[in-house]
């Protein structure tokens, strides 16, 4: 293969895992704000007998967006969950497992992040259109920008799975020579 394509496919991986990394960082700092705003609540409520349903609503958005968002920066980091009946067999070697996470994003990751990103819009736009907010009193509005980060998440999800499926083409081409 041709070494202009493959030095401009490794910047694309580049890049991308780049921006993964750095929107992980970032959202991790929910998880501190979390922490604060949880611990401000239960001090309200057992101290003072005073809660807030828009408090308790922007504990499971703020756990919603650092699920959602760092679910690409984890798959970077090799922390997720994944099934490793076949992964772990002793007939694979690291060659037919480049193959495996390969074809799996090829054929899986993306089209699935695909259709994930492009059926949840209409759902969004509904709750734009309608001005969605909480069903209880004194819950949060909008909750068309919450449900905004499944299609933002995905969105992740595909570039990393990109940049995944390169490392492992190039990792097949090393091995394959």
């Amino acid at each position: 293969m041709d070494n202009k394509i493959l030095s401009l496919l490794e910047k694309i991986a580049d890049f991308l895992e780049s921006v993964i990394e750095h929107i992980g960082k970032a959202i991790s700092w929910l998880v501190l704000i979390l922490v604060i705003l949880v611990s401000y609540d239960v001090t309200m409520r057992y101290l003072f007998q005073s809660g807030s349903i828009a408090i308790q609503e922007m504990e499971w958005h703020l756990f919603s967006l650092i699920f959602l968002l760092g679910a690409a920066y984890t798959f970077k980091h090799d922390d997720h969950v994944r099934l490793d009946l076949l992964y772990q067999s002793k007939y694979m070697n690291d060659y037919r497992r480049a193959w495996v996470n390969f074809l799996g994003c090829l054929l899986f990751l993306i089209p699935f992040s695909i259709l994930v990103i492009t059926s949840s819009w209409p759902f969004i736009h509904l709750s734009y259109i309608h001005n969605e907010g909480s069903p209880d009193p004194g819950g949060l509005p909008h909750r068309w920008l919450i449900k905004s980060a499944i299609p933002l998440s995905f969105t992740l999800i595909l570039l990393q799975g990109i940049a995944y499926m390169i490392r492992n083409f190039f990792f097949i081409l090393e091995e394959h020579k």
